[in-house]
């Protein structure tokens, strides 16, 4: 529903209306009392009454409420509720409280309250109560005594609290200064609460080293003035008011030529002022000492000048050295003295600086003793230039030195070579020629910078024999002596897909223009197989055509140089598949995963296997002493045949070799020995197995013999044989593409060729030693014994690789 204008315009009328009946209401029932006032400086006791509240209605009972009641200040005024008289139970601080509101309630008969309130206000009266404050009870500083009069060197600070003006403002005074100060006055300059310090006249530290000031700052109070103190030190630094003076001097005075850092005086001075400060620190000036062959310095504890000869000195340029020294101290000086005093502004003063002063100053004469001088080259470097390769016994140079002792006209000089790293030169003792001893190469090691460098020493004669060194530079051009290099002539290459190619670096010793690009050049017979891309250059690239398999190969490459100069060199490659083709790898034995596969695990089994079996072989051969029982072919009561001499050796090996030995007859007639004794059957049987049984032990022995050497042969050929079959396999798993055991034959020569350039080892065995004593018809019952005389005879392995 819309409101119009007249409507709106009706109800704010309403409304001001009865806003206005309510004020007017309040306002008919609010009194206005008197204010009061309190001395913030009350003198008198507390509590004191401060007045009586007077209303134009009479009510029976009132009360107060605000500031010095239940508010801050707290229990400074209450009120008799009876009577309406306010007291003053204590003190109130103007600068805190410049007024405290009150507020009066009134009661009726009946204790209650009426609507009525009275405003109440109590103003403080200000007093001059707070003195003025240092910033800080003591100030203290330190200045130095070449201070000129009229510098502000502190400034002190100070606060009043009051309010009112005369109240709160001050000012400072000097109070007093110990000790007296002697042509010297201490005063301040006031701005506002601060003040800056400075004096008059001049700093003596001599005449006192402090001041001790006490400083005032009273405020302006019309009744009373309140004041503080604060106290100001002034330290007096020893300034440099007094000059250092050369008192004496010790010390030999003499010096032998060429030494140095040698100290031949010691300059006494005296100085009055403070020990230990830079006004008493001496230093020390050198005069007429041109070449600076001398320094001096300070000793710190004893203030001595310390001469020194820095520089070495020459006997034969001087034999005494003259010197000016003076001393002054390391602060500039300074003196001040009073010559007028005023009241106002600064006094008259005089002071006199370093500039204007006179220093002390002493004369110094150092001795030179003469000592044997080396002798001097007329030229310490010399320079020639050689081809390399030039003959020996070619003049290079000639030195020469002389000797500038006064006395040199009975001295002698000789010449000697020093450092020669590779001893190409000599040098003749007596006139300083210098002439070579070796053909000089540019490119040997020695050599830097085409620079070869030769030190010569000349010596002479003097107590003791001093030397002067001189160097000779020998500049050596190039020749063309050297043919070009290459800096690998191993290579590997991968087997791959793509481009199969490795790279080839050659290189000369000799400069410019001995030296490269090169010309690369492969024989006729690699082509269809291998190639140079490209065919010239520093570096080039050995291709690799798909013809060309897995395996090594020897090639021959001619480099030629720019200045037609050629080598022919042997490239030994290598062609296998690798791991990673960007790094080619052939000399590595590299297999399948990241382990050992199960074929190589296999391999390595059965070659230990082999092993154990050659191990088990040559022990079963390993012969043993024992008695071998040798069975009769008629009678078992033969007993057996044993070494009447020493004892047999038995091998005990399966029967490899047999040959039918002579059978002894069965029987043999009766027969006359040569004492013409008969010989029965039974004689002749024992006879015979003795005479047997000395032949079986020399057959033995030879058998033995034999076999050791036999022995020891085939252990080496079955290594080697061991080793070769476990190269082969191992090198058989580097190829992932081939099978085990799968290998490519060795061609020795072509079938109807007799003509070969290798030769194949042979082991002989040598055939039984023919004894005609051995030639007997014996049994197959010495077969055993036959087989165990040629035991060592069996099957021998040849390999050669």
């Amino acid at each position: 529903m819309e409101i119009t204008r007249p409507r709106l315009f009706l109800i704010l009328c309403l409304l001001v209306h009865s806003s206005s009946l309510k004020i007017l209401k309040r306002q008919k029932r609010n009194w206005i009392i008197d204010s009061f006032t309190i001395r913030e400086d009350h003198e008198g006791g507390f509590p004191y009454e401060l007045g009586l509240l007077q209303v134009e209605n009479k009510f029976s009972f009132s009360k107060i409420h605000g500031q010095g009641v239940e508010e801050e200040p707290k229990n400074i005024l209450k009120i008799n509720e009876n009577t309406g008289m306010l007291t003053v139970h204590g003190p109130v601080d103007y600068e805190k409280f410049r007024v405290l509101k009150l507020t009066f309630q009134a009661y009726d008969q009946e204790k209650k309250e009426i609507d009525t309130q009275l405003g109440v206000e109590i103003l403080i009266i200000d007093a001059n109560d707070n003195p003025p404050i240092f910033e800080h009870d003591r100030y203290e500083v330190s200045i130095e005594e070449s201070t000129p009069q009229g510098t502000e060197f502190t400034i002190i600070k100070a606060n009043d609290d009051d309010s009112t003006e005369n109240n709160r403002l001050f000012d400072f005074k000097i109070i007093s200064v110990i000790p007296d100060p002697f042509d010297l006055e201490f005063y301040l300059t006031q701005f506002k609460s601060t003040a800056t310090v400075s004096f008059k006249g001049c700093l003596d530290h001599e005449k006192a080293d402090a001041y001790i000031i006490k400083v005032e700052a009273k405020d302006r109070g019309e009744e009373v003035q309140l004041s503080s103190f604060a106290t100001i030190i002034i330290n007096i630094e020893d300034g440099n008011n007094h000059l250092p003076v050369i008192t004496g001097q010790s010390g030999s005075g003499r010096v032998k030529e060429g030494e140095e850092n040698v100290l031949v005086k010691r300059l006494q001075v005296t100085d009055r002022d403070t020990k230990g400060t830079s006004a008493w620190r001496a230093k020390y000036q050198i005069k007429e000492d041109e070449n600076r062959n001398f320094k001096i310095t300070t000793d710190p504890e004893t203030n001595e000048g310390l001469l020194y000869v820095e520089k070495p000195l020459d006997y034969e340029e001087s034999h005494e050295k003259h010197l000016n020294i003076s001393v002054q101290n390391e602060a500039p000086y300074y003196s001040c003295k009073v010559e007028k005093r005023s009241t106002t502004g600064l006094w008259k003063v005089n002071t006199i600086g370093s500039n204007t002063l006179t220093l002390s100053t002493t004369k110094v004469t150092v001795i030179v003793e003469d000592v044997n001088d080396p002798p001097i080259f007329d030229m310490t470097n010399k320079h020639v230039t050689l081809a390399e390769n030039t003959k020996a016994g070619l003049y290079l140079a000639t030195f020469a030195a002389t000797d500038p002792d006064p006395d040199s006209s009975a001295s002698t000089i000789v010449y000697t070579k020093g450092d020669d790293p590779a001893d190409w030169v000599t040098v003749d003792p007596k006139t300083g020629n210098i002439t070579t001893t070796e053909i000089i190469d540019r490119e040997s090691h020695f050599v830097k910078d085409n620079t070869y460098k030769v030190t010569i020493y000349a010596a002479d004669n003097g107590l003791p024999p001093m030397t002067g060194t001189a160097t000779l530079n020998i500049h050596i051009t190039d020749e063309n002596d050297n043919v070009p290099r290459l800096t690998e002539t191993t290579l590997d290459i991968c087997q791959s897909d793509g481009l199969s190619q490795a790279n080839i670096t050659a290189f000369d010793l000799d400069q410019d223009p001995f030296g490269g690009p090169f010309s690369f050049k492969l024989q006729e017979k690699e082509k269809g197989k291998w190639k140079i891309d490209p065919t010239q250059g520093y570096t080039t690239k050995l291709v690799k055509e798909r013809t060309v398999h897995s395996g090594e190969y020897d090639l021959v490459l001619k480099v030629s140089g720019l200045q037609g100069e050629e080598a022919v060199y042997n490239l030994s490659v290598i062609v296998c598949n690798c791991v990673d083709i960007t790094k080619p790898n052939c000399r590595i034995l590299k297999a399948k995963g990241s382990g050992v596969g199960g074929g190589a695990v296999g391999i390595i089994f059965l070659s230990m296997l082999l092993l154990s079996a050659v191990l088990l072989l040559v022990f079963l051969l390993t012969c043993k002493t024992e008695y071998q029982p040798m069975p009769d072919h008629n009678d078992s009561r033969l007993g057996h045949l044993s070494n009447i001499e020493k004892p047999g050796t038995d091998c005990n090996v399966e029967l490899v070799y047999r040959r039918k030995l002579p059978r002894r007859p069965s029987k043999r007639k009766p027969s006359i020995d040569a004492g013409g004794q008969h010989v029965t059957n039974q004689q002749w049987d024992h006879f015979y197995r003795l005479k047997m049984e000395q032949r079986y032990q020399r057959w033995c022995s030879w058998q033995e013999a034999w076999a050791r050497h036999a022995d020891q042969e085939i252990n080496v050929m079955q290594h080697t044989m061991i080793l070769k079959v476990l190269q082969d396999k191992l090198y058989a798993l580097s190829a992932p593409e081939e099978e085990l055991g799968d290998y490519d034959p060795h061609n020795y020569t072509e079938e109807g060729d007799e003509k070969h350039n290798f030769d194949l080892d042979a082991i002989s065995i040598p055939d039984i030693p023919s004894d005609p004593e051995l030639d007997l018809d014996l049994d197959f019952k010495f077969d055993t014994l036959a087989s165990i005389c040629l035991s060592s005879k069996r099957p021998c392995l040849q390999y050669k690789t």
